[in-house]
């Protein structure tokens, strides 16, 4: 049933396991979605689609592979049996409308008429009075109004399933999509490991009511209020090229602003040399030097550099082959990221650029090789990747 609307999402890269659609076939079996193409959509993405991610894909290859089959059949209408349409419409009129059909002559003649049409139209119809089609007054059909009709096709009421389905409300949730503030947070909250630290504020019920039955009388307890106990380092290249990066950049630091309690930020330029610098604006003169960073930052932070790796290769391996290296430090910027490689133990480079462009510039091949092919794209797949391996 279905199998090849179930080929279509496998095609359009949604995850879709055999166990998730035996569910949705099982679902179907207990008429939670019958006749109607919107309550199977939702349902068919509530079960089958396990991330947000997703959505869109599921929404797109959804529109491609059910486009048109809420248009009505006649041919197959023509061939339900008489009895099982009379019976059906006995169950689904109130005593009223039974009583108004009497008076117009009974549901045989509702019944014949619907037969002549049915022999009559040739083609499918949209408004009207007459014949069997959508959004009109005739006595058969769907999304439209008639006092003392029956309903043909889908349930109706001006609202297209398609149009329904094409608005694709998740476009910003795609895997392959731009990042935005909410893609950020999504992919953000997989490096999370919560931990009770501080003062203790929280109410804690289970603890009060454990003391009070031993006290026998109420003791209120309190607890440390639970925390992403994850530090985080993030080391953003700011200038220069990456100018036609700052709305994505901006996203991500707004978003482990609000994921991490613990989240240290500083800036450089191209790459990391001897010194680095929190406010741009006073980048030189209110610098930290890069051997202060690594003695005051323990080796359990999850350091994360953002930057094009974009720059000529002589300012990673020669020294002062950087623009912007004041520091002199008398050593090249390969030296300096080795050091920060040896210090902490999870660091990953994230780049704005696309995955395919990464060949075009030699400095990008020294970087992946120095940061151990640990750069991934700037894209909730390539983040997701990222913070999942720094989670381990």
């Amino acid at each position: 049933m279905l199998v090849g609307f179930y080929e279509a999402l496998r095609t359009a890269r949604v995850p879709v396991a055999l166990r998730e659609w035996l569910d949705l076939m099982a679902a179907l079996d207990a008429d939670f979605a019958f006749a109607d193409p919107s309550a199977f959509f939702h349902l068919a993405r509530t079960v089958l689609v396990k991330d947000e991610r997703h959505y869109d894909k599921f929404e797109r290859a959804f529109v491609a592979y059910f486009t048109g089959v809420a248009a009505i059949d006649t041919t197959q209408l023509a061939q339900i049996p008489a009895d099982w349409l009379r019976e059906s419409f006995k169950r689904l009129l109130s005593d009223e409308e039974k009583a108004r059909l009497a008076a117009l002559g009974g549901l045989d003649r509702l019944l014949e008429e619907f037969r002549k049409r049915l022999a009559e139209q040739k083609e499918r119809h949209a408004g009207g009075s007459r014949w069997i089609g959508t959004g009109g007054t005739s006595p058969f059909g769907a999304g439209g109004t008639n006092p003392l009709g029956m309903r043909v096709g889908p349930r109706g009421g001006g609202r297209s399933a398609v149009k329904v389905w094409e608005q694709r409300n998740f476009r910003a949730l795609d895997g392959d999509a731009d990042l935005s503030p909410r893609n950020f947070k999504l992919a953000l909250r997989r490096l999370r490991r919560f931990a009770r630290e501080g003062a203790a504020e929280e109410f804690d019920l289970d603890a009060t009511i454990d003391a009070t039955a031993r006290e026998a009388m109420l003791d209120i307890r309190l607890r440390p209020e639970r925390h992403n106990a994850i530090k985080v380092l993030l080391l953003l290249d700011i200038g220069g090229s990456m100018d036609d990066h700052i709305a994505v950049c901006e996203a991500l630091f707004g978003a482990a602003k609000s994921e991490f309690k613990r989240l240290e930020y500083f800036y450089f330029h191209n790459f990391i040399y001897g010194e680095l610098w929190r406010d741009h604006q006073l980048r030189m003169s209110e610098r930290i030097a890069t051997t202060d960073l690594l003695r005051r930052y323990n080796n359990d932070y999850k350091v994360i550099f953002v930057g094009d790796a974009a720059m000529a290769p002589y300012e990673i391996t020669h020294v002062g082959g950087g623009i912007d290296d004041f520091s002199g430090s008398g050593e090249p910027g390969a030296v300096w990221f080795r050091r920060v490689m040896a210090h902490f133990r999870k660091v990953v480079w994230l780049n704005p650029t696309p995955r395919e462009q990464w060949g075009w510039t030699q400095s990008n091949a020294l970087i992946r090789e120095l940061v151990e092919d640990r750069m991934y794209p700037l894209t909730p797949d390539g983040l997701t990747e990222a913070t999942r391996w720094l989670a381990k």
